[in-house]
């Protein structure tokens, strides 16, 4: 159902609260011309409410010619900041950037989380914002998660669907998503709530069927002709068999012409109990991005292509997520997800 812009704001004082936004700060809203206008409105009022300054910095929109489509997350590393260092300070001088625009995957992103300047990315539909608003008990559940994922060596997972893949752990960093940005240089997405890290360089291998009723992002599909299985080997997928959507996905991939394309990303798992497996078929394609595909309960969340957000070789424009159903988490050979259960930590239980 829809939001009103006044709904809107207050939701957006709530989350601004929560990442610290108080008189002392000043706070810059990212746009583009595609940009959500409520968003922005509602950013800019909500700010202004909590007593921040508040400003925007507009950009024009950027295309690269390999990119296909015009989802937000379909052609990642290089934005309209790429090369405009005047609108990077105007970003870095702030305590807190709203992006309405999405810099994500950018090394001008990174530029400005390193400054100590706050990111907090909001692209989705306001129904979205507001079904999946970002409390306390997000943050705590999404936390307790990682600090079992950041004492693990080994990532494991399997499914009846065929999936089996173990990746080593420890060469690059946990990242926790709960929907805010409290602490200097962090960068959050409003909605989220998962977690995830990268595999060792090398050292993912195995089988991943993506079943099914699981879902190809930025295509913003589900799966309905035959499972789609990908062999992995040494971080790298080498083969894709299935009907259609595996050859969808082959002649999507190798568009790029870029061998990094095929490197096996972040890996970790959903633990949004307000996020739905089945809202993505209820939005056109334009509508969103897919962030309840992403964050929902359970799912095993693993991508492709760039990791030199974390400081890895890779920076390559094509990116995947694919989320997963009905799969088995463990860590160090403990359960974390039982076919699409949250078992553990005790922290991250479902409240379901």
């Amino acid at each position: 159902m829809p939001v009103s812009q006044s709904e809107l704001t207050q939701h957006f004082e709530h989350v601004l609260s929560l990442s610290k936004v108080d008189e002392t700060q000043s706070v810059a809203v990212l746009k583009s011309h595609y940009s959500n206008s409520f968003i922005v409105t509602a950013a800019m009022e909500a700010s202004q409410r909590l007593g921040a300054k508040a400003y925007i910095v507009e950009l024009p929109a950027f295309n690269h010619r390999t990119a296909m489509g015009n989802d937000l997350t379909a052609y990642v590393g290089h934005t309209a900041l790429t090369g405009h260092p005047a609108a990077q300070q105007a970003l870095m001088a702030a305590d807190l950037v709203v992006d309405t625009m999405m810099l994500l995957h950018s090394p001008e992103q990174e530029a400005i989380l390193k400054s100590g300047t706050r990111i907090l990315l909001a692209v989705e539909p306001p129904e979205m914002l507001a079904r999946m608003l970002p409390n306390l008990e997000d943050k705590r559940r999404v936390e307790a998660a990682a600090e079992v994922f950041k004492s693990a060596s080994t990532f494991r997972v399997t499914s009846a669907a065929g999936t089996d893949f173990t990746a080593r752990l420890g060469q690059y960093p946990v990242v926790t998503e709960y929907g805010f940005a409290d602490a200097p240089g962090r960068w959050d997405h409003w909605p989220s709530g998962f977690l995830f890290s990268w595999p060792d360089e090398g050292s993912a291998e195995g089988t991943i069927v993506v079943d099914v009723g699981d879902i190809l992002l930025p295509f913003k599909t589900y799966v309905r002709d035959k499972p789609v299985t990908l062999e992995i080997q040494e971080g790298f997928i080498r083969q894709i068999h299935g009907g259609f959507d595996a050859e969808y996905l082959r002649e999507y991939m190798a568009h790029f012409k870029d061998p990094d394309v095929y490197a096996l990303s972040h890996i970790g798992w959903g633990l949004q109990p307000r996020a739905q497996w089945t809202a993505l078929g209820l939005h056109d394609k334009n509508d969103a991005i897919g962030m309840d595909a992403r964050a929902f309960e359970g799912n095993f969340l693993f991508s492709t292509g760039p990791n030199t957000e974390v400081g890895g070789p890779r920076n390559t424009p094509c990116h995947m997520d694919i989320p997963l159903r009905h799969c088995s988490i463990f860590l160090d050979d403990a359960m974390m997800v039982q076919e699409g259960r949250v078992v553990a930590p005790e922290g991250s239980l479902s409240s379901s």
